[in-house]
């Protein structure tokens, strides 16, 4: 498996030229890094003008490895070559590095780049990225990678250090500033050349971008808004914003969005990417993110619902107050219904994220989660109505899967004897790393030692828990039955919250794609995309034709002769029609993997009816030789495998209509920008 990293854009607030003066001390060794115990110049040329210096030299490394194991490679150094450009005109440093010991059995490739900030000449940025692949190692593939990324996350950690360290002494030494190259006919000082090698990280290398990119997600941002993370949670953060910036079309979620993901599972990057496309998938659906300026919470649970968020805890995170034993859980269900109620839970958790934001702000200090406080007095069986759980088990379960670690810290006090069979009931449905976050607290032990004034400061603890603050969190009680709901109005009422969207989500299988009709009577009209691939690869088509389809029909799949498990596959290009005679392709295939966001338009020059088509495609085999291979055949006989599904919503537009959608979107695209630098 190939080991990948790149790091975030580290920011020297120094000009170019005297980061690089400190640069050149740290060689032809440095006695910061030990590991680095030599290098010599293999070649060097200068271009004619002397802004161009290019050189290779060959260093020597002194990893910190097992004696046994150097002893069974046969080597004590390892020996990397290093090739880099500096450009003082452009005021740039790339440096290359790959590793010339066991390179037919280890693969290690490195790419660094200085370059000047976009934002100020007088900063340096600095990037790296790396790759590692070990193929065989004496069976000690495992061992190996392990001492690699251990040795480089050091060494990644202390470059900078290292940096500052020469700067620092250059400033001791009266130097501050270094002059810029200027072409030989505008100075008449010689142009001190400038020593280019360094140090190759034990492990690595990746491609690096030698473009910073805009906005930049730099170290002291990290640092400043998300928290410390190592250089290896670093690069997965990294590596994971830019696919979704490359796969959503800018159409990501914020920095601590994609981090709280990560660390749901363990910046696993595939996995955490898995859970949160699934859940930009259902945001979008539900219409999630205009959550809070579109839902009105009814009067029954402005006036019954006990709950609400109270000032904030000793780490500056919002404190939300439950008291779940004076709630009517039977009574809320009855009156409103699952979707309400859960509709509730997530304008909660959407408040909840807003107030984060809002408290790093204020604190100086990042916050990403919040604690809850939950009350159980007068907690008993009654709370146990089955319905009830069934509706809060359900909220636990989508809340789980789209607002993972929001929940810095859960306080249950004053638990009755009930408490455990509500505990058992629930907590499967709890992740393990949440459950860990809670503590319990019986009769009125919160009010001792290690209680609640550990978490809480005084001053802003409850007045129905013995403090002096004042809480506006209603105090509940029964819910008349007078505004109890029947069931079919409930359910009627629960399908239309749902439903209240303007996705639709179609399933394809191979030789069943999935085909929506648009006639077109002005030919100067716009048809407008935005479609989710959420299982599956497929090609995206547009075809016109001047006469309509027949009905849309179900088609059985392909030579399988099994019909369609759902109902929204449809097609409409009948078999008899010929590509080219009956209906003609508007617009070249376009191929969109799993995972990816697509938006796009299509200007229509004729009037008739155009056909948008969504088909499987296996990518695996389209790269592939054409000899089938065992595997690709075994797969066509399992209808299973060859399933896609996409959610689309499709809108046609006149063209000066178009025109003003396009400045409103280029309009909030700056904003969003503005908001982000800032």
């Amino acid at each position: 498996m190939v080991q990948k990293y790149q790091s975030p854009v580290r920011v020297y607030k120094h000009p170019f030229e005297l980061v690089m003066a400190a640069y050149e001390r740290r060689f032809p060794t440095c006695h910061l890094i030990p590991i680095f115990v030599a290098s010599d110049v293999v070649s060097e040329e200068t271009s004619e003008d002397g802004s161009i210096t290019k050189v290779e030299r060959r260093c020597a490394l002194d990893v910190d490895a097992p004696r046994l194991l150097k002893r069974i490679a046969g080597v004590d150094y390892v020996y990397f070559t290093q090739r880099n450009t500096l450009n003082r005109k452009e005021r740039t440093l790339h440096i290359e590095s790959h590793n010339e010991t066991f390179s037919n059995r280890v693969i290690i490739h490195e790419t660094c780049c200085y370059s000047v900030h976009p934002e100020n000449e007088d900063w340096t940025c600095f990037e790296q990225t790396a790759s590692l692949d070990i193929k065989s190692f004496f069976g000690f593939e495992s061992t190996v990678e392990k001492i690699a990324m251990k040795q480089y996350a050091g060494s990644i950690k202390k470059g900078k250090e290292i940096i500052e360290y020469y700067l620092k002494e250059l400033e001791d030494e009266g130097i501050t500033h270094m002059p810029r190259w200027l072409p030989s006919s505008q100075t008449t000082a010689p142009v001190r050349p400038t020593s280019l090698c360094t140090s190759p990280c034990v492990f690595l290398a990746l491609p690096v971008s030698p473009v910073v990119p805009t906005p930049i997600l730099d170290a002291d941002y990290i640092k400043r808004y998300l928290g410390d993370l190592t250089p290896l949670q670093e690069s997965c953060l990294i590596r994971l914003r830019k696919w979704l910036q490359e796969t959503h079309k800018g159409k990501i979620p914020k920095d601590e969005h994609i981090l709280r993901f990560l660390r749901a599972r363990d910046f696993n990057m595939d996995k955490a990417r898995e859970i949160l496309c699934q859940s930009l998938t259902w945001r979008k659906q539900h219409q999630v993110d205009y959550l809070l300026e579109t839902w009105t919470s009814p009067q029954v649970l402005q006036d019954f619902y006990t709950g609400g968020w109270h000032h904030h805890d000793r780490d500056g995170r919002p404190l939300y107050i439950l008291r779940l034993g004076h709630m009517d859980t039977k009574g809320l269900v009855r009156a409103l219904g699952e979707e309400s109620l859960l509709r509730h839970v997530l304008s909660i958790n959407e408040e909840g994220l807003r107030r984060c934001e809002e408290n790093t702000k204020v604190f100086g200090r990042p916050i990403s989660c919040w604690t809850c406080l939950v009350d159980l007095e007068g907690l008993n069986m009654r709370h146990l109505w089955r319905p009830g759980v069934k509706a809060l088990l359900r909220i636990i379960e989508v809340v789980e899967a789209n607002y993972p670690e929001t929940l810095g810290r859960l306080l249950i006090l004053r638990a009755p004897r009930v408490f455990p069979v509500l505990w058992t009931l629930v907590s499967p449905f709890i992740d393990e790393n949440t459950r860990k976050k809670f503590l319990i607290y019986a009769g009125n032990d919160y009010q001792g030692p290690g209680g609640l004034v550990d978490y809480i400061d005084k001053e802003i603890i409850p007045d129905f828990l013995g403090g002096e603050c004042m809480c506006e969190v209603p105090e509940g009680g029964l819910i008349p039955k007078s505004m109890y709901r029947t069931p079919e109005e409930l359910e009627s009422e629960d399908v239309r919250l749902w439903t209240e969207t303007i996705y639709q989500s179609s399933s394809i299988f191979k030789g069943a794609p999935h085909e929506i009709l648009i006639e077109i009577i002005d030919a100067s009209s716009v048809i407008t995309w935005d479609f989710d691939v959420c299982k599956g690869d497929v090609v995206f088509n547009i075809y016109h034709s001047k006469r309509a389809p027949q009905p849309a029909r179900k088609d059985p799949l392909g030579a399988h002769g099994i019909t369609s498990p759902v109902g929204n596959n449809v097609q409409l290009i009948d078999k008899s029609w010929t590509l080219g005679q009956d209906y003609s392709m508007v617009e070249s295939p376009l191929t969109c993997k799993e995972g990816e966001s697509v938006q796009g338009s299509h200007i229509t020059r004729w009037p008739g009816f155009y056909i948008l088509q969504w088909k499987f495609v296996n990518m695996a085999a389209c790269a592939a030789t054409n000899m089938p291979r065992v595997d690709d055949v075994l797969a066509t006989l399992q209808v299973s495998s060859h399933k896609c599904k996409v959610m689309y919503y499709t809108e046609v537009l006149g063209s000066a209509d178009f025109r003003c959608v396009l400045l409103l979107r280029r309009t909030n695209h700056c904003l969003i920008v503005a908001d982000h630098t800032e």
